[in-house]
């Protein structure tokens, strides 16, 4: 049997293990723009190692007695900030995840409001997940509130109820946070059983009754049915799992995809609990008031290189490929990618990202709200490239000073050496 475990409003949950006043109360975890990383005082930031392929792996630690008037309300009153967690209590009053501050406080006068703290809610994760290790022989962090896990050898399948809820309770009374688990013959059935069974919930569903099970399931609840494909379904007249299955064809249609996709819903997928899956991808990106001001967004994007510059060589790998966005305040984007195959640096990563968000802003006049930074393609011990001669040697010096500024950071901190460019310039 394959398990999915999912905690319950994580982030709400979260804080509520620290306050036992948010309990039974309409509550929401509110982000804004980050004010910290381009504040020219130090920052705490921590490092968190593995983390699940979609984690963060760099936080800053925030200061003490935080509100969310400091955090959303601007000098002018006007309040900033968007929803990313709200509690069971505060769903009736029609507040959802990306609901604007402002107007989840018009819906609910008496809402309380969190300021997040991602450092807390990872760090709170990593504890889990050691405790999940001794329960559970396979074990694999799909994001920072969800686990799979495989209890084949381990629990006979006539156990699984009791052991799933068994471990549901001791989660809750070890850590106080209420968690969904689900049990089924594929993982991916078995992360449908905890979005059905939520809220503090435990079901087992054995292979005779997946076809049952999902028979009435709208296709856009399914992980994998994205809104391109689940929209070219209801075209043909598709809305249910059950409809789908009687159609396999439109899934075959798609190639491996599609097959790949039709084995998940049959439950016969049998996809295998990665332990230690390799991440893909690493990144960076921010949010932040519109500016104008050119030499404020290129002191931005040289703060925010350094910080995944430092992240990627304390990591040891080598990206090859790197994917630049930026997007205006009247919500339109641009976004490039590059290939080099050169030897990483720090001072690759800065300029590299200059040169392509340069060129990709286009409208001079106009203001801009976010940055993302992303690498990928890595070069490892399992995964070689061949360098450019060309740039080789130069590579190698860079990459050496890089390492001895690593150093220097990881005994005084990330702050401790920086750029000209990154002197407080003022974004009004």
């Amino acid at each position: 049997m394959k398990i999915h475990l999912d905690l319950d409003c994580y982030f709400v949950s979260a804080e509520r293990t620290r306050d036992n006043r948010l309990k039974n109360r309409p509550v929401v975890v509110a982000k804004g723009s980050d004010k910290r990383i381009f504040n020219p005082d130090k920052k705490d930031a921590i490092m968190l190692g593995k983390t699940g392929a979609f984690n963060s792996v760099m936080e800053f630690r925030h200061t003490k007695n935080r509100t969310w008037h400091d955090e959303f309300m601007g000098d002018n009153g006007k309040i900033s900030g968007i929803v990313i967690a709200k509690s069971y209590e505060a769903k009736p009053y029609g507040i959802e995840t990306g609901t604007t501050l402002s107007r989840a406080i018009e819906l609910c006068p008496d809402l309380i409001i969190m300021p997040s703290e991602h450092l807390f809610y990872q760090e709170l994760s990593n504890k889990l997940k050691s405790f999940l290790e001794t329960k559970i022989p396979l074990l694999e962090q799909y994001s920072i509130d969800e686990f799979f896990g495989d209890l084949s050898g381990w629990i006979d399948e006539c156990d699984t109820l009791e052991f799933i809820t068994n471990l549901r309770d001791e989660i809750m009374e070890k850590f106080d946070l209420p968690i969904t688990i689900g049990a089924s013959c594929s993982k991916w059935i078995a992360k449908l059983i905890t979005d059905k069974t939520k809220p503090y919930g435990v079901k087992v569903v054995y292979d005779k009754d997946v076809s049952e099970f999902v028979h009435n399931i709208k296709i856009g609840e399914f992980c994998g049915i994205g809104k391109a494909l689940k929209d070219r379904l209801n075209s043909h007249k598709i809305f249910t799992i059950g409809e789908l299955k009687q159609r396999p064809i439109l899934l075959k249609e798609q190639g491996k995809i599609g097959i790949d996709l039709l084995a998940r819903i049959n439950g016969t997928d049998d996809e295998p609990i990665i332990a230690n899956s390799e991440r893909k991808g690493i990144g960076i990106s921010r949010n932040f008031t519109a500016i104008s001001c050119r030499a404020e967004i290129k002191r931005r994007i040289v703060i925010l290189s350094r910080y995944l510059a430092y992240t990627i060589i304390d990591m040891g790998i080598n990206p090859t490929t790197f994917y630049f966005k930026i997007r205006y305040d009247d919500k339109t984007k641009y976004s490039q990618s590059i290939t080099q195959d050169r030897l990483f640096s720090e001072s690759l990563m800065i300029n590299t990202a200059i040169d392509i968000i340069t060129k990709l802003d286009i409208y001079k006049r106009k203001k801009i709200h976010y940055i993302g930074i992303s690498v990928t393609n890595f070069t490892t011990a399992n995964h070689h490239k061949t360098f450019s001669l060309l740039e080789y040697e130069d590579d190698i010096q860079k990459s050496k000073l890089s390492s001895a500024l690593q150093k220097i950071r990881n005994q005084y901190g990330i702050d401790m050496i920086r750029y000209a460019l990154e002197s407080n310039i003022n974004d009004k």
